[in-house]
């Protein structure tokens, strides 16, 4: 099977026509129906099929239509003269970003076709840049991840509440752990150019402190209370009227019936909602939050690690962890 699988991705002998008889432009066009890790894969076949794997007409139906905005998010020198297909690699990599860096970029652009010199601070990501975009690498929609760092948290300056903790299960490398407090509220707002698609956006929570110990992951539970005693209500809006809520106990003695364990040691993506992007507009605002103002008893031992923005449909397959 092997070597007539070689036969095909060869020109064939004896005057047998092979795969690499195709022409390449029919190649192209069948890659247009193709996933980009199958085109990947089918590179490897012949010349032929490389070259049509590389082809800019087959990479940017992959892209989303507004990927020149979605750009303007990076330096200019990143992206300028790359092809179709290197443009698709760069954005499938977490792309940093901060509200602001859009128009200071911009104001690069306009630098450098005057011909100044390019400021040092755009060479690193700096690290007020809390938020991330991606795209997903099999059907080339966009992705969002807002750090809780880029939250309003209440209390999240006064180390009798809230504390910073560095770790490697956050893509932003920290997540705030609530030591205790009253009055809970996590507050959000992101404006960005989405495409037009169906969106669910969730918050990453986890019960309890973890570490890792003698190379083992631990959790302590020393601070964790007050989350079985009234629910989280869970809130999201758009700038189009969109709306959507959702109240749920973040800790509980049942057992959670998919994964057979409780929410207690586990990351656990509480979904808020979902909205619809029509594509009419050019930037699409939307705020959330999650609250539990009720004063009467304290909560705490909680992480808050940050906020997933995801077309719906491919949610289950790009999170990991329990999901709510």
């Amino acid at each position: 099977m092997g070597a007539s699988l070689s036969n095909l991705g060869s020109n064939g002998s004896g005057g047998a026509p092979g795969l690499g008889d195709i022409p390449e432009g029919c190649v192209a066009r069948v890659f247009l129906h193709l996933t980009p890790p199958e085109i990947c894969n089918l590179a490897r076949l012949n010349r032929s099929f490389r070259g049509a794997a590389s082809a800019d007409s087959v990479w940017e139906a992959k892209l989303p239509p507004n990927y020149h905005d979605l750009l303007l998010f990076l330096p200019p020198d990143t992206y300028q003269n790359l092809s179709k297909k290197d443009i698709f690699a760069l954005l499938s990599r977490p792309v940093p970003f901060h509200h602001a860096n859009k128009v200071l970029f911009l104001f690069l652009s306009l630098s450098l076709s005057l011909s100044l010199s390019t400021p040092s601070f755009f060479t690193n990501a700096p690290s007020f840049f809390w938020q991330e975009l991606w795209l997903d690498r099999v059907t080339g929609r966009v992705c969002l991840s807002i750090s809780a760092k880029a939250l309003s948290i209440t209390g999240i300056d006064d180390r009798r509440y809230w504390t910073w903790l560095p770790t490697e299960e956050s893509r932003f490398n920290t997540v705030a752990y609530l030591q205790q407090i009253w009055w809970f509220e996590v507050d959000g707002e992101v404006s960005f150019p989405l495409p037009a698609d169906i969106y669910t956006l969730s918050f990453r929570l986890h019960l309890g402190r973890f570490s890792k110990r003698l190379g083992r992951r631990v959790c302590n539970y020393e601070h964790t209370h007050g989350w079985d005693i009234k629910p989280v209500r869970f809130e999201l809006s758009t700038m189009d009227g969109q709306q959507a809520s959702f109240e749920c106990f973040l800790d509980d003695n049942e057992p959670d019936d998919a994964h057979g364990n409780h929410k207690r040691g586990h990351w656990v993506d509480y979904k808020v909602g979902e909205f619809i992007v029509s594509g009419s507009e050019p930037i699409t605002k939307v705020r959330f939050s999650m609250k539990q103002i009720d004063c009467t008893h304290s909560k705490g031992g909680l992480c808050v690690d940050s906020v997933f923005i995801i077309p719906s449909d491919l949610r289950e397959r790009t999170r990991s962890g329990i999901q709510k």
